[in-house]
């Protein structure tokens, strides 16, 4: 099944049905571009800026039908060849494979942190570049967005933690742009009696005599499940239990002789979201593997790969939630009832506003974390600690409010939100993983209590947002007591409060960590709409209010325009 759509979005007014199908979604979001140069250096921005401003079009229009042909035409576990071998293989459709040439080919999505030459810039480029284009590709197309996180994950994984001719073997092809030559990557940690308990893990590794083992074992849920390489975690031959006994694996679907490796791919999942993109279960039947790093020490790091791949989750959440935000208000603008366009009606203008508000939070965060993330990799000792805090409160916060966000726009739509025939239906599916995969919302919220108890990620949190109110003329009113209350709250979780507070915790230092850095950015690039929208997030996420107060609550026009215009 093909999906066509018209080629641009209708004038005001001739449709019944706004439907805006065609926009430039780079061009549609003005604050996108007004907010890089405070995280991208000038060169680097002028270079990108037709770039993205090319993929802002084919994200509202071409990369949006193929990602809508991919979802009603999900990948195909064939078993055999028509001549009875008994060879796996996994079919596509078209659309799909169009969509990777995009992300893995034309846009180096997976390759671009790792090496120079893509998109023709003379170096490797920092996170923010990176999560950029992701934030616009995926407001196209979410399934996809997991095999390119998880390629750039586990090529990080592998060059800190890989023996070096493990690296020389495989980073060239991990890193093409060239679709023949280009080796997926994958994580199989899931199993049925250890999901978010990996000290459950009860896949096993046999040393082979070349230095190799051999995994055997089934693993549950196995995401881009026909990946050329994945990283496993196995419980090596005599290991003791627990997370101390868990190690890490490359496995290779194709062996450096050119045989294929002993597994197989059970099922394909019906899934509720991502169904562009195959996730099956993974039976190991002395698959060969490389240990990468020290025994003992899988969980270790594979939380590298994971925690890249959280950020990745809180870099397509928020881009989700841009793209509801987009099409809620271009509907609004255009959707007449009791005779006026509905952005006028009070209520829906409130609602749009506080969509508006998780969504700006989101971009603010993933932006702050991106730029930790270079300082970090640039041998910032100071940077590490922040980063691993900011990383499990985007994944835990912005995953959760993406649900509600797209919940309100298909709201927006009316019944048509609620058919397939337009996005909304799609992002809401969609949205829902972000709190499963890479650990569920309570299994962050604790990563947070951790990294704030034990790697002093929580007094580097402090730190930086006082450098940013500091950079801020005229702070937020209540902002300081407000962060003094959060931050209280979370050594109290941290400490007698116990673990039941740390959603609580973790959505205080969020919602803080957002407000300042909106503030932030508002004064650094004159953006006084920003700054409303902090003080948004203090009035209706942080502050207490009294709920049978009546207040009224203005919303400047200014904050709803026409993404259409």
């Amino acid at each position: 099944m093909t999906i066509i759509r018209p080629n641009r979005p209708a004038p005001i007014g001739a449709e019944a049905v706004p439907d805006s199908h065609g926009l430039n979604l780079f061009r549609a979001d003005p604050t996108l571009a007004k907010l890089l140069p405070l995280y991208l250096p000038a060169d680097l921005l002028a270079h990108l800026l037709p770039h993205l401003d090319r993929l802002g079009a084919l994200a509202g229009g071409r990369l949006a039908d193929l990602a809508a042909t991919a979802d009603v035409n999900p990948p195909e576990l064939i078993m055999r060849t028509r001549r009875g071998e008994d060879a796996q293989s996994i079919d596509y459709h078209p659309a799909y494979r169009e969509m990777e040439r995009l992300a893995f080919g034309e846009y180096g999505l997976a390759a671009l942190s790792h090496r120079a030459g893509v998109l023709d810039w003379d170096a490797p480029m920092p996170a923010a570049a990176k999560y950029a284009i992701t934030y616009l590709f995926v407001q196209a197309e979410f399934g996809l967005c997991c095999p390119v996180s998880m390629t750039d994950s586990l090529t990080r994984t592998l060059r800190k933690f890989g023996a070096p001719e493990l690296v020389d073997r495989y980073l060239p092809s991990l890193t093409s742009q060239d679709m023949d030559s280009l080796f997926q990557g994958a994580m199989f940690m899931t199993e049925q009696g250890a999901g978010s308990d990996i000290a459950n893990t009860a896949v096993t590794a046999a040393p082979n005599e070349d230095g190799s083992w051999a995994l055997t074992g089934d693993k549950w849920f196995c995401s881009n499940a026909d990946a050329e390489l994945a990283m496993v975690l196995a419980r090596p031959e005599g290991a003791p239990p627990g997370i101390k006994g868990v190690s890490l694996f490359l496995l290779p679907r194709v062996l450096p002789d050119g045989s294929t490796n002993r597994y197989r791919i059970v099922r394909l999942k019906e899934k509720l979201g991502t169904r562009s993109m195959a996730s099956g279960e993974i039976k190991l039947e002395g698959a060969t593997a490389w240990m990468i790093g020290e025994p003992g020490a899988g969980m270790r790091q594979m939380a590298d790969m994971v925690n890249n791949s959280r950020l990745s989750n809180g870099v397509r959440a928020a881009g989700m939630m841009r793209k509801a935000v987009t099409e809620a208000l271009y509907i609004a603008h255009r959707r007449i009832a009791f005779g006026t366009p509905i952005v006028a009606l009070p209520l829906m203008r409130r609602q749009l506003a506080k969509m508006l508000v998780r969504a700006e939070q989101a971009r603010s965060m993933v932006f702050q974390t991106a730029e930790a993330l270079r300082r970090s990799d640039s041998s910032d000792a100071t940077a590490y600690p922040l980063l691993r805090i900011l990383t499990p409160l985007i994944k835990f916060r912005a995953c959760r409010d993406a649900r509600m966000v797209t919940g309100d726009a298909m709201e927006v739509r009316g019944g048509c939100g609620y058919i397939e025939d337009f996005p909304d239906a799609r992002l809401v599916r969609d949205a829902h993983l972000g709190s499963i995969w890479e650990g569920t919302s309570n299994i962050v919220a604790l990563d947070v209590l951790r990294a704030a108890s034990r790697e002093g990620s929580l007094e580097a949190l402090e730190a930086h947002l006082a450098a940013l109110r500091a950079a801020t003329p005229e702070p937020l009113p209540d902002l300081v007591a407000a962060t003094t209350r959060a931050f209280t709250l979370a050594r109290h979780a941290g400490g007698d409060g116990g673990p039941v507070l740390a959603r609580q915790a973790g959505t205080a230092l969020y919602n803080i960590a957002s407000a300042t850095a909106m503030a932030w950015e508002a004064a650094a690039m004159n953006l006084p709409e920003r700054r409303d929208l902090a003080a948004m997030v203090l009035t209706h996420r942080v502050l207490p209010r009294d709920p049978l107060a009546g207040e009224a609550e203005t919303i400047p026009d200014t904050l709803l325009r026409d993404p259409g215009d």
